[in-house]
């Protein structure tokens, strides 16, 4: 038996790629502000979260296709647990000294965390799709390419009642859709996967508006009502944001619950 840690064929350091990944942090002021290592770390964290988050949408949509049930449970609790860690995430970045995070700032022009592909296709595969910002993104090929399958694919909502539908809900409509919720919440011992699954989606849903929520008072709390470095009204774009919501049936379905 070899020893351990002896010319191992296989190290920690090479399958997780820790030295390419350790020099992916490039920082652009000059000298280098203390935060903005920080502020790099947080971003590229979050984009790998991101894509986590991704695949297990994308494995929710394939799972309720094939009536998994069991299995798009294990998925969406995986996806809400990461948002979870993403809104308390935001909060690190509070840490910085505003005028330490001034120090490099102007140097991220034009750039903004409003052209996170990711993030938009979160939002496209969960249900918010919106045209204006995939054309925004006609000028990166690779991102516009991965956005417009995004919006031309069917969305995490769209498997959901595909799926009710197979299980003889009624779903044709936004009434039906609110009806067949109240149903599942009348009797959840009935149809216990189910009510589980749609309480996850409200989860997914609100995980999200959470993280918009923390990271608008953020944004504020570090710049007050400066604009965004890509031009945008920053933290008054973020609050035009809060309102969204990926499933509006079922959170609204709740106000027709009755004993």
């Amino acid at each position: 038996m070899e020893e351990y840690g002896k010319n191992p064929k296989l190290s920690y350091n090479q399958y997780l790629k820790v030295e390419e990944l350790t020099k992916l942090q490039e920082t652009l002021s000059d000298p280098t502000s203390h935060d903005e290592l920080l502020f790099i770390i947080i971003h590229q964290t979050y984009e790998l979260w991101f894509k986590q988050v991704l695949h297990e949408i994308d494995a929710t949509i394939n799972w309720l296709g094939e009536g998994r049930k069991f299995r798009v449970n294990h998925s969406l609790k995986a996806a809400t647990s990461i948002e979870r860690i993403m809104v308390s995430q935001i909060h690190i970045l509070e840490s910085m000294a505003q005028i330490g995070f001034l120090e490099f700032r102007d140097k991220l022009n034009p750039a903004s965390g409003f052209q996170s592909m990711q993030f938009r296709e979160l939002e496209f595969v969960s249900g918010c799709k919106d045209r204006k910002i995939l054309d925004f993104f006609e000028f990166d090929d690779f991102a516009h390419g991965r956005l417009k399958k995004r919006f031309e694919s069917p969305t995490l909502g769209d498997a959901f009642w595909a799926l009710l539908e197979r299980e003889g809900f009624e779903v044709n409509d936004r009434a039906g859709r609110m009806e067949s919720i109240v149903k599942i919440l009348e009797r959840p011992e009935a149809h216990p996967e189910l009510f589980i699954m749609q309480d996850l989606l409200v989860e997914h849903d609100e995980q999200i508006a959470l993280w918009r929520g923390h990271h608008v008072l953020m944004v504020e709390r570090m710049l007050g009502m400066k604009r965004g470095t890509g031009g945008s009204e920053g933290a008054g774009y973020l609050r035009t944001t809060l309102s969204k919501k990926f499933f509006p049936e079922i959170w609204e379905a709740r106000t027709y619950l009755e004993i």
